[in-house]
């Protein structure tokens, strides 16, 4: 190893670390802020002397852990799934815009949980939700996957990603539309919109078993992505397996994908600003860029999730939303760093 990657070897375990730091710090002030104010000193006394606590102290406990521990571990888990499904998805297409929600993936994942919604299949059985939404995810990932292994430049993929988006939310548009009443139509505007807030553990046991099985498929296709950074004949050449590549990835971005929409709705652009930020510092290799898009992706997402709590007044912000605003610029200056490039 030359002593240029053993420096970046080292940057990113350094830049690991910080980020553990930081998501640690951001779940502390995540979990005591809110119209009650509850410190762990409070929660811990609940917890060590339950006979002796007060109603207030096991209130806070209450508030605690039924409603604040759920919103937190569900925002890290989301937030990392999105994190590294953008950076794996990128590294696959080898196109620095790819991102779940820009290319359509998250918006089909959507679609999928709000047909399942409007027909009521997930009256049947919970798990159906997850399960439509992922395979909605999963297939909108192949089709962009075909039309980037024709050659199609950066350009027509996201213009393919457009029109992908395009159709999902007409789509969607129409589930809307013929919503029997007003309230189901309402629901799943809101849904749509994004959200952390009143979630339970149900919603996390629901969507983990789906995303730790895609961050793990991820994550073993983190090596093989390095090759394939030199070009496909380049890959082939050193023993990558480029089907059971785009397999694993196409299945581990609409895991963590589609189990993400279907308990939070569409969260867009963590995907793409994540990566990015770290892309540098790990030297440009998609097998060292895995973790820090994780722990940052969690981190952005949570920061996020306090920001609006913050800054909502009696109606609370939709998370979607303040992600949007948030990526949107940053996507518009990738673009048109990418046009000064190729001048």
């Amino acid at each position: 190893m030359s002593a240029k990657q053993q420096d970046f070897r080292q940057q990113a375990w350094a830049l690991n670390l910080v980020l553990l730091l930081a998501l640690t710090a951001l779940a502390a002030v995540s979990l005591g802020i809110g119209s009650v104010s509850v410190g762990v000193a409070d929660w811990w006394s609940a917890v060590s002397q339950p006979q002796e606590a007060t109603e207030l102290a096991l209130r806070h406990r209450a508030i605690l852990e039924q409603v604040r521990l759920p919103r937190v571990l569900l925002a890290i888990v989301v937030g990392m799934s999105l994190g590294t499904a953008g950076a794996a998805l990128q590294g696959l297409l080898r196109n620095p815009l790819a991102e779940p929600g820009l290319l359509g993936v998250s918006s089909s994942a959507g679609l999928g949980a709000v047909l399942c919604i409007y027909f009521g299949l997930w009256h049947w059985n919970a798990w159906l939700l997850p399960v439509v939404a992922m395979g909605a995810a999963g297939l909108s990932t192949l089709v962009l996957y075909r039309i980037a292994s024709q050659g199609a430049s950066n350009l027509t993929l996201i213009l393919a990603g457009v029109a992908l988006s395009s159709l999902t939310a007409a789509l969607t548009s129409l589930a809307i539309n013929l919503a029997p009443t007003p309230t189901d139509m309402q629901d799943i505007v809101l849904w749509l919109m994004g959200s952390l807030a009143d979630r339970s553990f149900d919603e996390l046991r629901l969507c983990l078993p789906f995303i730790a099985l895609g961050l793990a498929l991820l994550a073993f296709s983190a090596r093989q992505l390095d090759a394939l950074t030199l070009g496909e004949d380049e890959a082939r050449s050193v023993g990558v397996n480029l089907p059971r590549l785009r397999a694993q990835i196409i299945v581990g971005t609409a895991l963590c994908v589609g189990a993400s929409v279907a308990v939070t709705g569409t969260i867009g652009f963590i995907g793409l600003v994540v990566p990015h930020l770290f892309r540098s510092a790990v030297g440009y290799k998609p097998s060292r860029l895995m973790l820090p898009s994780a722990l940052g992706g969690a981190a952005l997402l949570l920061a996020a999730d306090i920001a609006l709590r913050l800054l909502s007044g009696r109606v609370e912000l939709m998370l979607g939303v303040v992600t949007a605003l948030m990526g949107a610029p940053f996507f518009l200056y990738l673009v048109l760093r990418e046009r000064w490039r190729t001048r």
